[in-house]
């Protein structure tokens, strides 16, 4: 496997990590580790691609606030 070292990270954001590595009961290397792994799956184009094809199936969309409201007053 390979290592890679990033450089200046952020006081404040260092100490989050860690945080978040401690509330999920890993070392912070693990919890980096899995936030990259989990940032590799996600391709943000093809979610977004993936958005707009679910948005084509459902058509437009009607606000329902008017719907509710009358609900409501009866």
């Amino acid at each position: 496997m390979a290592d890679v070292l990033i450089r200046d990270i952020d006081d404040k954001l260092l100490k989050r990590l860690k945080q978040r590595a401690a509330r999920n009961d890993r070392s912070l290397q693990a919890e980096l580790r899995a936030i990259i792994e989990r940032g590799a799956m996600v391709d943000v184009i093809d979610a977004r691609a993936l958005a707009a094809r679910i948005r084509e199936r459902l058509g437009e969309q009607s606000d329902s606030t008017e719907s509710i409201a009358q609900d409501r007053r009866r």
